[in-house]
């Protein structure tokens, strides 16, 4: 059998693409680990900066939708990037892409496989040897999904999302009942104006708040294997933004209405079990726990889908080896680039049982991904605005939308990126700066056997 060279198109439609971007967002998961950081540096004006990061998010979603009528591509940044100013900067934007997917899945493996020993074996949660086992069962599981092809994949997606939307609309419906008559925090509209921030403030809550909104854009990365490729990515994308905001003010404001800044710190990264248990019980707090866990097993198989799709971009277009392209003959995946994250996680599960300085760099991810997420989304809106620069003078909407917006998004994502440095520790630093570095030693490497096996 005849290997194919193009993924499976036409193979997802609008309603399977919006479930792909807000299960990449995975909104219980990031509710759960990162309410407590962000009510922490920011206190009750937490949802202004959900909702002013939010804003900021829109932009480079109009950037992405931009960008994928102009080329819909499995690589988006990277192409798109390497497309407007050049293969070295596509190459690095691709990159960012990558080393942050590894990190992310990897480090989210920990709290899913924790939650699984919560439910069934609470005692083994301590040990560190089984939180591995379990950790690399799930990463295995998932792989063994992506791997069999995208419409298999997204069945199981849609089915995890909506037994985590139902649990999740549960606790919030009851909230809004529950919470307002005894609040922890008196509400105030003060909570969302984003005047009440000092600039210090601001800064650090929003390296956070971006982390909130990461993940939709893997509608983009499977637009080769979406129908009508170049309108429908763009359409999901748009549409899960509008979901994931209004779903996170929510959440954030709930969590302040049920909970004080105790119980937050307390429960840490509990939230929701907090609330749920504090709403209807104990019960319902391992309920709420079977949400948590669906939505980081959902978002380990939206982030498996952006590296495979990425890497198998650039192996296509030559920026890495060739074999990351290859499609497997009846599943129609790129099942080497499968393979190699499949294997990278659990060489890195593995070391992290054993070296707790690699436990460090997993625990504080959010805020290394963080960076590398401004990095790679900012050069996309970069690339918008320039590509489109010509909408300017083509009405104000249009000019919006595809340059101005854009752009003023890049660039409060790389001031956010850059002013938050001197607070990483070195560990920080070194996984978020240095991931993209490092990206330097492939990108000669792959130059040097180009230039041996040309002719001449």
């Amino acid at each position: 059998m005849t290997p194919p060279s193009e993924l499976k198109a036409d193979s997802l439609g609008i309603v399977e693409s919006i479930i792909m971007g807000v299960a990449g967002t995975a909104p219980a998961y990031s509710v759960e680990i990162t309410t407590s950081t962000i009510v922490g540096t920011a206190g009750t004006l937490s949802p202004a900066s959900i909702l002013v990061c939010g804003l900021v998010m829109f932009g480079i979603a109009y950037a992405f939708i931009n960008m994928n009528r102009a080329l819909a591509s499995a690589g988006t940044s990277y192409a798109w990037v390497s497309m407007v100013f050049g293969r070295t900067l596509g190459f690095f934007a691709g990159w960012a892409l990558l080393v942050l997917c590894c990190v992310f899945m990897v480090s989210a493996m920990i709290p899913a496989a924790n939650a699984t020993l919560l439910i069934f074996d609470r005692p083994l949660m301590n040990n560190v040897h089984y939180v591995t086992l379990i950790a690399a069962g799930w990463l295995t599981l998932v792989s063994l999904v992506v791997v069999k092809g995208i419409k298999l994949t997204s069945y199981v997606q849609v089915l995890m999302t909506v037994v985590e939307g139902i649990i999740l609309l549960a606790i919030i419906v009851a909230g809004f009942v529950v919470f307002p008559h005894a609040p922890q925090h008196a509400f105030s509209w003060e909570w969302f104006s984003p005047f009440g921030f000092t600039p210090k403030v601001f800064a650090s809550s929003a390296l956070v708040a971006i982390f909130f909104f990461y993940g939709w854009d893997v509608t983009l990365n499977l637009s080769e294997e979406t129908r009508d490729a170049n309108r429908t990515p763009g359409r999901a994308a748009f549409w899960s933004m509008v979901f994931l905001m209004a779903f996170f003010l929510v959440f954030i404001t709930l969590a302040l209405l049920g909970l004080s800044d105790d119980d937050i710190q307390h429960f840490n990264t509990n939230i929701i079990f907090a609330m749920a248990e504090k709403l209807f019980g104990p019960l319902w707090g391992y309920v709420a726990i079977i949400a948590v866990l669906l939505s980081t097993v959902g978002t380990v198989e939206t982030q498996m889908l952006q590296f495979t799709r990425t890497l198998f971009a650039k192996s296509r277009d030559g920026a890495l080896h060739q074999r990351y392209a290859r499609l497997h003959p009846r599943w129609n995946t790129p099942h080497i680039a499968i393979f190699l994250i499949w294997a990278t996680g659990l060489v890195l599960l593995l070391v992290s049982s054993y070296l707790p300085t690699i436990n460090v760099i997993l625990q504080d991810s959010i805020t290394a991904i963080g960076f590398q997420i401004c990095f790679y989304l900012g050069l996309t809106g970069l690339a918008c605005g320039w590509f489109y620069r010509a909408e300017l003078v083509r009405g104000p909407w249009r000019a919006a939308t595809h340059v101005i917006w854009p752009v003023a998004s890049a660039l409060f994502l790389f001031f956010i990126a850059l002013s938050s440095i001197p607070t990483f520790d070195w560990v920080t630093n070194v996984v978020g700066m240095g991931g993209i570095a490092v990206g330097a030693i492939p990108l000669l490497l792959n130059r040097k056997r180009l230039l041996r096996v040309s002719p001449g």
